[in-house]
């Protein structure tokens, strides 16, 4: 790694133990740090100490770390940035890169992944953004904050300030065509047409002329190619040609190529179906210059409300619609082969036949409350234990303030274990404010040590 002399790298994060954990992989690695626990102190260590790189978290105390970045883009151009948060939404991964992040990670940090990144910041060029104009944002369409969604809004968010041809790929109903919406409105081609044109089940003289015609429509703008892999032989050429030259025909030219941004989805494994001889190496190669892997819902359960809330909110507008404990329980036990589009199938269904805004059980599909698991079963012997509990406890003299503490003693105490003790994923998980989290923690008597890394 090579660093000019005397420039350190300079850590503004306000969570003294991560930033000694940071601090003491860069020394390391051989390199000064300074840490800075706000944005204050840490845009006047860069002002003093001309660092050769900023780890900048988002939440910090005094000012929103995306608006320090601003200012460190400003003031000091190209360097380099690598912006950590503990909210792995989009919308974070989409502003970071946009106003011109070099690299993005989500707490609780990989500290080996931390190592790398600083390394390739500092080794070589760092593949720095620069900062997009101002566009309408509207709401980020991919909802949830799930680790396995961290890639994927990593690498939208990178598509979204470069213009290179894009891969999307994963099960059918996972959301590829909304990743490559989003793509394409935070990208520079955002005022220019968005045209999507499904390559399955056509007949190969009609999928020919529709694709001349989306081509022409799409003029400046983007291509969205559902399931390219069911593209037969003679189209994998026009569509090489297109992406290559920026005509589908060998005998039209074109004066601009790359006039198209070209984005496909696929479900299927195109390596194997290289390997088949079924899809051009050549065209994969292509296409795939940036591959975003879209997880499906059984990967991101975590997301389950939230998906739901954003979900009920488009369906009913009109209404308050929300789930009970009970609907939403059997809804986390089902194995959703047809991922989030079968989710919003199920909640129109819901929402047809619930005479209320509130969602029960009932109002479900009927595959959906018969599910093993089902928490009635299980109620009679939650409340038996609870009453026998509560008989203890009340002889024991304890108020109402008592018997909450020790309900919530108890269940944090479940918790903590299953999100490995990290008060970080607990919180996240719960939705919960951290500091709230690791005050109750301590009041309970059941904080991690102090020298635990999260």
């Amino acid at each position: 790694m090579s660093v000019p002399q005397n420039r350190p790298i300079v850590i503004i994060e306000d969570e003294a133990a991560l930033a000694t954990a940071l601090a003491a992989i860069v020394r390391r690695a051989g390199h000064t740090v300074v840490t800075c626990a706000s944005a204050r102190q840490g845009l006047a260590a860069i002002a003093t100490h001309s660092p050769a790189l900023i780890v900048l978290d988002i939440g910090l105390p005094d000012q929103n770390g995306l608006e320090v970045l601003d200012h460190i883009r400003a003031e000091h151009g190209d360097l380099p940035v690598l912006v950590i948060t503990a909210h792995g939404n989009l919308q974070n991964a989409v502003d970071a890169r946009k106003r011109g992040a070099s690299n993005y990670l989500v707490k609780p940090i990989d500290m080996h992944e931390f190592a790398g990144a600083v390394h390739s910041m500092l080794d070589g060029p760092a593949a720095l953004s620069s900062p997009a104009s101002a566009q309408p944002s509207g709401t980020p369409l991919l909802i949830g904050s799930a680790p396995a969604m961290q890639p994927a809004f990593a690498g939208v968010a990178h598509a979204c300030t470069t213009d290179v041809p894009v891969l999307l790929a994963g099960p059918s109903g996972a959301g590829k065509s909304i990743a490559a919406e989003t793509i394409h409105r935070h990208s520079g081609r955002h005022a220019c047409p968005f045209v999507r044109l499904s390559c399955a089940n056509l007949p190969v003289a009609e999928l020919e002329r529709q694709i001349d015609e989306l081509v022409g429509q799409a003029a400046g703008g983007t291509l969205y190619l559902d399931e390219v892999g069911e593209l037969p032989p003679a189209m994998q050429v026009r569509l090489l040609r297109l992406i290559e030259t920026g005509s589908l025909d060998a005998s039209v030219g074109s004066d601009q190529p790359g006039s198209i941004r070209v984005v496909a989805a696929t479900a299927r494994d195109l390596a194997a179906a290289v390997t088949e001889q079924r899809f051009r190496e050549d065209l994969l190669y292509r296409l795939r210059v940036l591959e975003i892997r879209i997880p499906p819902l059984t990967e991101r359960m975590s997301d389950l409300p939230a998906l739901c809330a954003f979900l009920l909110a488009a369906i009913t507008p009109n209404r308050n619609a929300g789930l009970s404990e009970e609907a939403l329980a059997a809804l986390r036990r089902h194995d959703w082969p047809g991922n989030v589009r079968e989710l919003r199938t199920t909640l129109e269904h819901a929402c047809a036949v619930s005479s209320s805004d509130l969602i029960r059980l009932p109002d479900l599909p009927e595959p959906l409350q018969r599910l093993p698991g089902s928490p009635v079963a299980e109620t009679p012997q939650l409340d038996a234990a609870l009453d026998e509990w509560l008989d203890a406890r009340l002889r024991a003299g304890d108020d109402y303030t008592a018997l909450l503490a020790g309900l919530e003693r108890r269940v944090l105490a479940m918790l903590l274990p299953r999100h490995a003790g990290k008060p970080t994923l607990l919180a996240r998980a719960l939705g919960m404010n951290r500091a709230t989290l690791r005050r109750r923690l301590r009041d309970y008597g059941l904080a991690p040590d102090d020298g635990a890394l999260e």
